[in-house]
């Protein structure tokens, strides 16, 4: 398999909610969106919006009560400044602060939001990734 993330798609109760929220965020939904399913460029990966029942039936999977699943979302920022702006859009777009950001024990600084679904955001600045122009994260691929 070519290592490669595409696409994550998110299972919601309302895609036009969920929507409106990640366009309060700065996101774009594409002209490939309908009524049930919106997709957003998200920096070489595209982000997915769909009905949360629909996705589970489509995985052939229960659909669980929401909660913690063990993953999240990241969105990595330039400045610790750019962090608490992050943040704050995201609550003010109708988002749940779960940990106010602040020094990490990995030596940057972050803090976390959930999305209108429970979805968690992280937000984080960290020293020792880089950042390319166009936002996305570039790794040394060195030997590890």
């Amino acid at each position: 398999m070519e290592p490669r993330l595409s696409l994550v798609t998110l299972g919601v109760r309302d895609v036009a909610r969920a929507r409106a929220f990640y366009e309060a965020l700065g996101f774009k939904a594409s002209r490939g969106s309908e009524e049930s399913v919106t997709f957003f460029a998200a920096g070489g990966v595209v982000l997915a919006l769909y009905g949360r029942a629909a996705l589970a039936e489509d995985a052939t999977v229960a659909d669980s009560a929401p909660g913690f699943s063990g993953v999240a979302l990241a969105h990595n920022a330039r400045s610790e400044a750019d962090v608490d702006t992050v943040l704050a859009e995201a609550v003010t777009a109708g988002g749940k602060l779960i940990k106010a950001a602040g020094k990490a024990f990995w030596g940057g600084y972050s803090g976390y939001f959930a999305d209108l679904d429970g979805h968690l955001w992280e937000v984080a600045y960290n020293p020792y990734f880089r950042l390319g122009a166009d936002g996305r994260v570039e790794l040394d691929m060195g030997e590890a």
